[in-house]
């Protein structure tokens, strides 16, 4: 077999250079290997064919020479593609398996030892098969046609140009034997490719689904606040004004409001910031719990969370955030640091007919800063 078959080349990191990727030097030393890999393989069929002809010379069907010319040839080939490769040539090209260049000389390889050694052409013609299905592993569709192309115009040149008489060796036992173990090569190699073709496929199949599980928890990363694991200003933006052209549409109701996080700056200040930090993600994971699935909550900026309460009314979301203040100050905050409280202020209000988001939230943030002038640790409305 005289062709080079590769894996599915995985994503490449690196930054952009004049259209092609940088590679690291880890990526560059796995495709070294697999080349490598590939190429004893191919080294390893040349040997066991050449096997195979000592068998045919022992018969008296073809020349020793036909043999240890085969085999020199073959790894000849191998080594030439395994030292470019070690000298990064390959690099240089899109496909760096060279799968393409490697094809048409394997196959003009073969159709010339077919001509030489036309008693024993069976062999290499059945070569042909198992290096065209390798090369076409990767190769491109045109690459394909082009090493088609020249496999056709070498058979056309050897079959019509020429009256060698090419053979499939029965005459004695022992060329039935090896004429044998060409076909069982031939068949053991083309199923070896279909297995090898079935874990590409496997495999990109893998690629790709862990490749859309990486697409979506980078959607939500873009989506989520990072500290809280609440919705990010813009997302809870993009959340409102589709809830008020839902609103729009249908002529139902829908309340908003901005919770703010009491005399927050002097939590930081006096427990320092790991336990704001923490705060922060025990306030947020309080109200995931005690929200309903339609509710859309998110962190407006700093210790202000702004919160989408569709369906309803003006005093059923007081009441709600009346609920989620009373809860937020039972939890036992002591527990982060002793002596240690956290309590709420919201500035509720509801959503007028033709409202723009701007006016919806000033006067949220109005009735917001009310209930820090009363006192905080309460509920206002507007």
């Amino acid at each position: 077999m005289g062709s080079a078959a590769s894996s599915i080349p995985r994503p490449v990191t690196g930054t952009l250079d004049s259209g092609r990727p940088k590679l690291t030097a880890e990526r560059l030393a796995r495709r070294t290997r697999q080349r490598r890999q590939i190429q004893s393989m191919i080294a390893s069929c040349f040997v066991l064919d050449a096997a195979v002809l000592l068998l045919y010379a022992h018969a008296g069907t073809t020349s020793v020479l036909v043999a240890t010319g085969y085999a020199t040839t073959g790894l000849a080939l191998v080594a030439a593609y395994v030292l470019l490769s070690e000298f990064g040539f390959h690099e240089r090209f899109r496909d760096h398996y060279l799968v393409a260049p490697q094809s048409a000389i394997n196959m003009v390889n073969l159709l010339l030892f077919t001509y030489l050694a036309p008693e024993v052409g069976v062999l290499f013609l059945c070569n042909l098969f198992v290096v065209f299905g390798f090369g076409a592993l990767r190769s491109s569709a045109r690459q394909s046609a082009v090493v088609w192309t020249i496999m056709v115009l070498g058979l056309a040149a050897l079959f019509l140009g020429t009256n060698k008489p090419i053979a499939m060796p029965m005459g004695s036992m022992i060329d039935r034997l090896a004429t044998m173990l060409v076909f069982a090569l031939t068949i053991g190699r083309c199923m070896a490719l279909g297995i090898f073709s079935s874990s590409m496929q496997q495999s990109l199949y893998q690629s790709g689904v862990k490749l859309k599980q990486a697409y979506r928890r980078i959607e939500e990363l873009a989506e989520l606040d990072e500290l809280t694991g609440a919705f990010n200003r813009r997302c809870i933006m993009r959340m409102l004004e589709e809830e008020i052209a839902r609103c729009a549409r249908s002529g139902s109701t829908s309340a908003v409001a901005l919770i703010d996080l009491d005399h927050f700056k002097r939590i930081n200040d006096v427990y320092g910031h790991p336990i704001g930090d923490e705060a922060l993600r025990t306030f947020a994971i309080s109200m995931f719990a005690n929200l309903r699935s339609i509710d859309r909550f998110g962190r407006y900026g700093g210790e202000e969370f702004l919160l989408v309460l569709p369906d309803l009314s003006q005093d059923q979301a007081v009441r709600a955030l009346e609920r989620l203040r009373v809860i937020i100050a039972d939890l036992d905050w002591s527990a982060f640091s002793p002596g240690m409280k956290l309590t709420i202020s919201a500035g509720v209000t509801t959503l007028r007919p033709h409202e723009s988001s701007d006016t919806l939230l000033a006067r949220a943030d109005g009735a917001l800063y009310s209930a820090k002038a009363r006192g905080r640790n309460r509920i206002a409305s507007a």
